[in-house]
């Protein structure tokens, strides 16, 4: 149905500009209405004319051009409904349940990147003897 008034809205847009073009002038134009021709009120709003058949084609041409706009303008506007980045939910990833083992990667360890934090020794390295504990005063 849009693309029928469509290709309707194109023809007489067409219809339109051959009526407007096809019509003679009535007097001096533009001109005339500042007191080039004649200052008369009849220069500036025009003399009554029987209406001729591009006259009535112009009007009824602009008529429905102007109803098939607003009509597309409509139904426009009802096939897509404009969506606000409000209105969608902020989605994150799922935190991992526990931190994966030293002999696995991590997620992001193809990228380069280490999102885990360094947990801190609390063990000393082989080959040492654990220190002893301070004496109580």
């Amino acid at each position: 149905m849009f693309t029928f008034l469509l290709i309707l809205l194109i023809i007489d847009s067409l219809v339109l500009i051959a009526a407007i073009l096809m019509q003679s002038g009535k007097g001096g134009g533009l001109a005339a209405s500042f007191g080039g021709v004649s200052s008369s009120a009849d220069s500036l709003l025009g003399t009554r004319q029987a209406g001729n058949l591009l006259t009535r084609l112009g009007w009824w041409g602009g008529a429905i051009f102007l109803f098939l706009s607003y009509v597309l303008s409509l139904a426009s506007t009802r096939q897509r409904a404009p969506k606000s980045v409000l209105d969608q939910a902020f989605t994150q990833p799922p935190a991992p349940a526990s931190a994966p083992a030293t002999g696995q990667a991590a997620p992001n360890a193809a990228a380069g990147v280490n999102l885990t934090p360094a947990a801190p020794t609390t063990t000393p390295p082989a080959g040492t003897a654990p220190a002893a504990p301070a004496p109580k005063p």
